[in-house]
């Protein structure tokens, strides 16, 4: 087996029954596949290397019993360490360890634990103990188990409450969103009906301005009418002309029963007749006023004309 890394043959070569010492052979990196390749290899110690740091498929070795991981110069552990569920038996003495992750807490069935000799942080340290005897070990697997699990159980909280508080806040955005989207609606109604009055009341003053522009030329039109009446004076002189006439022709009907009645007493034996002798004597006397006013009798030559 090399120092970088063990090979197949050479690990079966190492191997004893259920017990795999890999110790003091100034290992750097752990031969995770070949580990594998031998599930029955329980029980495994690689104490005394120079292993910094454990691969993370590491932990799917999940058949491990006993892990001896004393005397080397791990920082840390791979955060699934706890996958290794099968472990009972776990030596970390003398390693550069601060905290342990807290998948740890899920090692249920730890029974034994050694941490002495890590720059561990206060409080884990003084929940690990010294573990100078097997009573202390066991003592510390069980308190840094049930400290793991506060820790765990305080970290589940944590992103409980983080994880409510996120929703919280997506609730609280989504109530904003809504409220911000029922308020752009109801600025969108409300412009929209600005915009439909604004309309209206345009509509209203382009009806009004039409229709008193309708009255407008109405008044005009009659306006302008109203000289063509006034121009129409010629007609009432016409009926009073065609009265006139009527009248005119009345008279001259008169005038002809007159004539017919003079002829009739002047030319007819009629003329001895009582009636006769006062029409004679009326038309001599009518006559003789008529040719004292020649005036009339103008008029009378020129309606004789006509």
């Amino acid at each position: 087996m090399s120092r970088g890394g063990g090979k197949g043959p050479s690990l079966k070569d190492k191997l004893d029954g259920n017990e795999l010492d890999l110790s003091l052979c100034d290992l750097n990196e752990v031969p995770v596949r070949e580990l594998a390749a031998l599930p029955k290899a329980t029980v495994l110690d690689l104490s005394c290397n120079n292993l910094i740091s454990l691969p993370s498929d590491f932990c799917s070795l999940m058949h491990l019993v006993k892990l001896d991981l004393s005397k080397n110069r791990l920082q840390q552990l791979p955060l699934d360490f706890g996958r290794l569920v099968n472990l009972q038996h776990l030596d970390l003495l003398n390693n550069r360890l601060v905290t342990l992750p807290v998948s740890f807490a899920q090692l249920k069935n730890l029974k034994w634990l050694d941490l002495k000799d890590n720059p561990l942080d206060p409080v884990l340290a003084k929940v690990a103990g010294d573990c100078l005897d097997e009573k202390q070990c066991k003592q510390a697997a069980v308190k840094v188990l049930q400290h793991m699990k506060a820790i765990q159980s305080e970290q589940d909280r944590q992103r409980q409450r983080k994880l409510q508080a996120e929703r919280e806040m997506e609730k609280k955005r989504e109530a904003e969103q809504r409220a911000k989207e029922a308020q752009e609606r109801e600025l969108r109604k409300r412009e929209k009906a600005e915009e439909k009055e604004r309309r209206r009341r345009e509509y209203d003053a382009q009806k009004a301005a039409k229709q008193e522009m309708e009255k407008k030329t109405k008044k005009e039109n009659v306006q302008t009418r109203k000289p063509a009446s006034s121009s129409r004076p010629a007609q009432p002189p016409r009926h009073r002309h065609s009265w006139s006439r009527s009248v005119l022709r009345v008279l001259l009907l008169v005038l002809l029963c007159v004539l017919c009645t003079l002829a009739a007493c002047k030319l007819t034996e009629l003329q001895r007749q009582p009636l006769c002798v006062s029409v004679n004597t009326l038309y001599e006397d009518v006559v003789a006023a008529l040719q004292n006013h020649k005036t009339l009798q103008n008029m009378l030559q020129q309606n004789s004309q006509q």
